[in-house]
């Protein structure tokens, strides 16, 4: 893959992250959509339903990971020094 490419996804991530619809959120539409497939178009329920509970747990890991990040940033910044 080439360097312009890199940068393409790089931005095309960075925008998707700032918009709110970061691959988690894509990932989570993406898992609704096969649970409705699997139960309306397959017909099997059960599936359908577990499928349907990936989501929450998709976004609930998202959320934990963004927070764990921006506590490490606060700590790098409080145990930075302060330049003035």
């Amino acid at each position: 893959m080439s360097s312009t490419a890199d940068d393409d996804q790089n931005a095309l991530a960075a925008e998707l992250e700032a918009s709110g619809f970061g691959p988690a959120v894509l990932a989570s539409i993406g898992s609704v959509a096969l649970a409705l497939y699997y139960y309306y178009v397959r017909g099997e329920e059960q599936r359908g339903q577990f499928v349907g509970l990936w989501p929450a747990t998709i976004l609930g890991m998202a959320s934990y990971l963004k927070l764990a990040k921006m506590e490490r940033e606060r700590a790098a910044e409080r145990s930075a020094p302060e330049s003035e």
